[in-house]
C-alpha cells in the first residue's frame, strides 16, 4: 500500500468534513497523573470517544461508503466486527442511503448490536472471528455486497489519518503520540500523518498482552495470526494483521508496548476519576501505556494520547471501574507500578 501524502490526507479530510466531527482536545491534569509522570509532563487527550458513533471508526467507514460506485450502492455493504466497526459501517450506510448487512461476533455486547441495528443494519451473529470473516465473504460473493474491512485498505488509512492531522493542528508541538493498536488501521493513519507532519515526534503503539499480534508481526518482520485471544479490550483483538497496515505501521511507528488487562482497568478508572471520561477498555489502553511502561521514558515532555472509543454498557463499565479502582489502591499502597 502506498503511503498517502499530507496533501492527500487533508483532501480526504475535506471529503469527510460534513460527515464526521473534529473531536476536541482535553488537557489531562490531576494529582495522581502528576504523581506518576511529574509536574512538568503535559498530557493532551484526543477525544475520539466523542466522534459520531462513539469511536474513530466512522472516519474510515464513511470514506469507504462514499467511494462506492452507483452499482455498488445498489447492492449495499457488509462488514465484520466485534462491535464498533459494525456500528460505524451501519451509520455510514444509512447516511448515504445504502443497505448494510454486518457480521458481529457472539461476544459483542447487546448495546453494540442494538446500536448497529438502530442505524438500519441487518445483523448476523457469528461464533468467532475466523468464521465471521468467512461468513462476510460468503455474503459478499452471493449478494454482491462490497466488503468494508475493519482495519485494512487505503480508505482506512486516509480516514484515520484525519485523527493525526487534527491532533497536530490542535496541539502542534507534541513530543510523542500514544495510540492503541487492534488491527492497526487507526495507528497506520495516525502514524503516517504525524511522522510526515512532525518527524521528530515519537509514535508509540499499545497492545493488550493477550492480543499482541502487531508486536508479534514486528518481531517476525511479517504479518502474523494469533489462534488464541485473551483480553477485555475486545476492540483491540483481531486474529491477525494484514500486509498493508503492517507495512505502514512498521515504517512509521517507533515502538509498540504491551499492557495487561489490570493496567487497562487502572487507566480506565483514573480517566474516570481525573479526566471525567467513561471509556471502554480499548479507549483506556493508550493511557495505560502512558501510566505504565512509558511513564519514565515520557516524563517531562508533551504527550498526545488518543482516547479511541467509549461504546460500553453500564454494567461492564462498572465492573472494570471497580477492578481499576482496586488496582489503583493496591499500587498506591505498595508504591509500585500497576502491572
Amino acid at each position: 500500500m502506498d503511503v498517502p501524502s499530507v496533501v492527500q490526507m487533508r483532501a480526504a479530510a475535506k471529503v469527510l468534513a460534513s460527515h464526521v466531527m473534529v473531536t476536541p482536545i482535553q488537557s489531562w491534569q490531576g494529582m495522581e497523573l502528576e504523581a506518576r509522570l511529574g509536574a512538568q509532563t503535559q498530557v493532551f487527550l484526543k477525544l475520539e470517544l466523542f466522534q459520531r458513533t462513539g469511536t474513530f471508526k466512522v472516519r474510515a467507514a464513511m470514506l469507504n461508503v462514499l467511494a462506492l460506485s452507483e452499482e455498488e450502492r445498489r447492492h449495499g455493504v457488509t462488514a465484520v466486527s466485534a462491535g464498533n466497526h459494525a456500528i460505524a459501517v451501519a451509520c455510514a450506510a444509512q447516511r448515504v442511503g445504502v443497505s448494510a448487512k454486518v457480521v458481529m461476533l457472539g461476544t459483542a455486547s447487546a448495546l453494540r448490536i442494538a446500536a448497529a441495528r438502530a442505524y438500519g443494519a441487518e445483523v448476523i451473529i457469528s461464533t468467532d472471528g475466523r468464521t465471521a470473516f468467512a461468513l462476510a465473504d460468503e455474503i459478499r460473493a452471493t449478494e454482491r455486497r462490497t466488503f468494508i474491512h475493519p482495519f485494512d485498505g487505503r480508505n482506512v488509512v486516509f480516514g484515520t489519518s484525519g485523527v493525526g492531522i487534527e491532533f497536530l493542528d490542535q496541539v502542534p508541538d507534541l513530543d510523542a503520540v500514544v495510540v492503541a493498536i487492534g488491527g492497526g488501521g487507526l495507528m497506520a493513519g495516525v502514524a503516517a500523518a504525524v511522522k510526515q507532519m512532525k518527524p521528530g515526534c515519537r509514535v508509540f503503539g499499545v497492545e493488550p498482552l493477550g492480543a499482541d499480534v502487531m508486536s508479534r508481526s514486528f518481531r517476525a518482520a511479517a504479518p502474523q495470526r494469533m489462534e488464541h485471544i485473551d483480553t477485555i479490550a475486545d476492540s483491540l483483538a483481531p486474529p491477525m494483521t494484514t500486509q498493508g497496515t503492517y507495512d505502514i505501521c512498521h515504517q512509521f511507528v517507533d515502538e509498540i508496548v504491551t499492557v495487561s488487562d489490570a493496567e487497562i482497568c487502572a487507566a480506565l478508572a483514573l480517566l474516570f476519576r481525573e479526566a471525567k471520561l467513561a471509556v471502554e477498555p480499548a479507549g483506556a489502553a493508550a493511557a495505560a501505556a502512558l501510566l505504565g511502561p512509558l511513564a519514565e521514558r515520557l516524563r517531562g515532555v508533551r504527550i498526545g494520547v488518543i482516547v479511541c472509543g467509549a461504546n460500553i454498557d453500564s454494567e461492564s463499565f462498572c465492573r472494570y471501574l471497580k477492578r481499576g479502582e482496586e488496582e489503583l489502591q493496591s499500587a498506591s499502597q505498595s508504591s509500585a507500578p500497576v502491572r
